[in-house]
This record gives C-alpha cells, sequence and structure tokens, in this order.
C-alpha cells in the first residue's frame, strides 16, 4: 500500500520533515504533494480548507484518510521504527498535548520557522512534480 502525504511547500519546518522522510522512507511507502498544487488537490476533492487544518495522509485508495496530528502519528506508525507511536498513544493525556501542540505550530509555523519558495518532492505524485500544474 502506498500513502500520499500532502504537506505545505512553503514552509521551512514541513519541508524539513518531508525531506527527512524522503531520506528514510526513499519513495518506497510515501509520495508527496505540496498544498499548494492545487489541480491535483481539487482531482482528489481536498479543499483549501481542508488543507488550512494541517497536513493530509491518504492512501492510494483514498480510502483511509488522517489529518493534523493523527496524520503525523500515522506515518510514524507506517515506517519501520521502534513502535514510538504505540507507547505515545499509550501514555495518558499524550494525544490531546499533542493534538493541541500541533494546533499551535500549524497556526503559527510561518512566524516560527519561516517561509520559503515552493519545494517539490522528487518522490511525487503523477504529474504533481511539474510546476505547471501548481496554480
Amino acid at each position: 500500500m502506498r500513502y500520499y502525504i500532502i504537506y505545505d511547500g512553503e514552509c521551512n519546518l514541513c519541508v524539513n520533515a518531508v525531506r527527512l522522510l524522503e531520506s528514510l522512507d526513499q519513495g518506497k511507502i510515501f509520495s508527496y504533494v505540496p498544498m499548494q498544487d492545487t489541480k491535483t488537490l481539487t482531482k482528489w476533492g481536498i479543499t483549501a480548507q481542508d488543507c488550512e487544518q494541517g497536513m493530509i495522509l491518504t492512501d492510494e485508495n483514498f480510502s483511509q484518510r488522517w489529518q493534523g496530528s493523527d496524520a503525523i502519528e500515522e506515518v510514524g506508525r507506517l515506517l519501520p521504527t521502534t513502535g514510538f507511536v504505540d507507547i505515545y498513544r499509550s501514555l495518558p493525556g499524550m494525544k490531546w498535548l499533542g493534538d493541541r501542540f500541533y494546533e499551535q505550530i500549524r497556526d503559527h509555523r510561518y512566524s516560527l520557522f519561516g517561509k520559503r519558495e515552493l519545494y517539490q518532492s522528487v518522490y511525487c505524485v503523477d504529474g504533481a512534480c511539474n510546476p505547471k500544474n501548481l496554480l
């Protein structure tokens, strides 16, 4: 099963996270689409308002979708790691804290980490690597 990660391609934190995932996964599990690729996202039924709620992870069949901190947790679960996500989820109150932390980062990401020119992953979906697809 492959998964699509929809990320903010102008956010320094988001782009650095995508680059880290690219180096760990090398396109085996994940493909990436920046939120700025409105043509691809429209084709998938994902709106700008959806993107405002944070990163999105969806399976290739679009039958499952995670957003925000849930998406980060699912990415961590899908990677061959040491079970960090299961430990995190088992600690009382951590999910609530993680959700609040994610919301603060999401809402202040440009002021905290800066904004950059659009980054497009080399592990893109279909024609999403083509700058002509961006509006």
